[in-house]
């Protein structure tokens, strides 16, 4: 196990043996008894929360590098992202990247 600050980083073998001990919080009895079945009638109760044409602009491999920018973004459009939680950043970089891939789509059409 490493850690750095508050993320702690298992390889695989160690996962495996903390499941068989039993550790962590999920019921893995419950999730092995879980029919396919049982899987996609509750992911049809959930809904599909994914824009359509998902598919498209998903990024396959490693995500490009990021660049840290000094922006000047509208104070309320900040607020309105910042009360969404942690993650915001991210968030405000998927809205651009979907307005990128929208224009790139346009001019390949």
């Amino acid at each position: 196990m490493q850690k750095r600050g508050n993320i702690v980083s298992y390889t695989a073998e160690e996962l495996a043996a903390m499941r068989r001990r039993g550790e962590g919080r999920t019921d893995w009895a419950k999730v092995d008894a879980t029919t396919p079945e049982e899987v996609e009638r509750q992911a049809a109760e959930d809904g599909d929360i994914r824009p359509e044409g998902w598919e498209e602009t998903a990024i396959m491999g490693l995500p490009p590098r990021k660049e840290a920018v000094n922006l000047r973004i509208d104070a309320d459009v900040l607020e309105w992202f910042r009360r969404t939680g942690r993650g915001y950043q991210t968030r405000i970089n998927n809205v651009l990247r979907a307005f990128v891939e929208s224009r790139r789509h346009m001019a390949r059409s």
